[in-house]
């Protein structure tokens, strides 16, 4: 019986090698079914898409890639792309990227002396060796020291003059927090908070000054000074761009938490304060920082326009930056807030361990696009006589040798601001991804 029984078995004795699967089922030709050809309609749009895509490249890149890069003027590069015979052969001649190679220097440092350009380039360096203890938690935790005095120090090296200046800002924020940390047992947490706003701020007012200046008579520490009319291109864009980005956060938190605080004077404040920030355009504030705001100060007051155009730029993107967080801080459920009040903890507590981290972690969208389009913003500044790279492409344009080129400078500039943009883009969905926030 067993062998009728082994000689009728079905089972295969010897394993047949390993096959590739079917084109048709893997690799390319698998995701081109998938994701362009996948249905009728799906196949017309993607033919359209790609005649569409083909008939604007054929134009443009042929422009692009045989563009001059070695001339003084339009008329020499007009003059060269005739010789070439570029506007027959092409039929819509060629770039002229020879502006960008004899004007980088402005549409990177404005009027900044040449001489210094190591100051700004240090500069960047610098900021961005700061920042990536603040963005990666895999850089070493003791970069956080120079992250600290990065503000400073950037601000030294750009501006320039004594060091006793940026070193007596600084001892105003220690100040304030040696009050924030030491006083709010005896004091409680609210009045600590106020006094450490309140006085460091009186500091700046009335002492740091006088005392910056008799040290500097005392020990001359400094650098060449750089004025602020200096600044202009990407560097102007850089510095507004990102003190508004630094300095709005910090400040957009206070005022989400002063919204929702139950103190009727600090959420009444906080109200107006958001309300009417953000139902003014950005071109008014800055216009008001520009002309308006000297009425209110000292006669005799200079206060410098840059850095008026920062604090408004600053002061408008925290009003969005407050409602943003707000929406992270409404979404969070009440069990957050009450599991923090059985915990035993206080307001400061609950809110720096529990509940602020999950509401940033909701509201990195929102706060990622906000400072992109402050980014962005930061072109507006032309209108009160500040030349970001807009304005300074308009200078160029101004000039005889460069009159009647536009592409090529805008193309330049949108390039620059998409890769910085972009980047920011890219690192939010990073963080997304890490942080998990929709597996919460």
């Amino acid at each position: 019986m067993s062998e009728i029984h082994a000689e009728t078995a079905y089972v295969r004795t010897e394993m047949l090698p390993e096959q590739a699967p079917p084109i048709t089922a893997a690799g390319p030709v698998k995701w081109m079914r998938e994701n362009l050809f996948s249905s009728p309609l799906n196949a017309i749009l993607t033919v359209l898409s790609i005649f569409v895509i083909y008939y604007v490249l054929q134009g443009i890149l042929p422009w692009m890639v045989n563009g001059i890069w070695d001339a003084g003027s339009l008329s020499e590069c007009r003059e060269i792309r005739d010789a070439r015979g570029g506007s027959s052969e092409h039929g819509h001649g060629v770039a002229c990227w020879a502006v960008l190679t004899d004007r980088w220097h402005q549409l990177t440092f404005g009027f900044y002396p040449s001489d210094l350009y190591w100051r700004p380039i240090l500069s960047l360096v610098i900021f961005l060796v700061a920042l990536a203890p603040v963005l990666f938690d895999t850089v070493p935790r003791k970069l956080f020291i120079l992250t600290a005095a990065a503000p400073f120090l950037c601000a030294w090296l750009l501006w320039g003059g004594t060091i006793w200046g940026p070193l007596m800002i600084a001892v105003g924020f220690v100040i304030g927090w040696a009050i924030f940390k030491f006083g709010a047992p005896a004091i409680g947490a609210l009045g600590a908070t106020i006094a450490a706003i309140l006085i460091p701020i009186l500091y700046w007012l009335f002492i740091a000054g006088p005392v910056a200046g008799a040290l500097s008579s005392a020990i001359p520490l400094g650098i060449t000074p750089v004025p602020s009319d200096d600044f202009g291109g990407f560097l102007l864009a850089f510095v507004i761009g990102a003190s508004g980005i630094i300095l709005s956060m910090p400040l957009g938190i206070i005022l989400a938490l002063g919204r929702q605080s139950d103190l009727f004077i600090i959420n009444k404040f906080s109200v107006i304060f958001i309300e009417v920030i953000r139902g003014v355009p950005l071109i008014v504030w800055l216009f008001t920082a520009s002309l308006l705001l000297n009425y209110f100060l000292p006669p005799g007051t200079n206060f410098d326009l840059m850095l008026r155009v920062i604090i408004m730029v600053t002061l408008f993107s925290s009003a969005y930056i407050a409602e943003v967080i707000r929406g992270g801080l409404a979404a969070l459920p009440r069990g957050q807030y009450e599991g923090a009040d059985s915990l035993g903890l206080n307001y400061w507590q609950s809110m720096q361990l529990i509940i602020l981290p999950q509401a940033l972690k909701i509201s990195i969208p929102g706060i990622v696009s906000s400072f992109i389009g402050l980014f962005k913003d930061t072109v507006l500044v032309v209108f009160v006589g500040l030349s970001d790279p807009i304005g300074f492409s308009n200078l160029i344009r101004a000039t005889t040798d460069w009159n009647g080129i536009y592409w090529e400078l805008f193309i330049f500039i949108g390039l620059c601001f998409f890769i910085c943009c972009y980047g920011m883009s890219r690192y939010s969905q990073y963080l997304e991804r890490k942080l998990r926030t929709d597996h919460r």
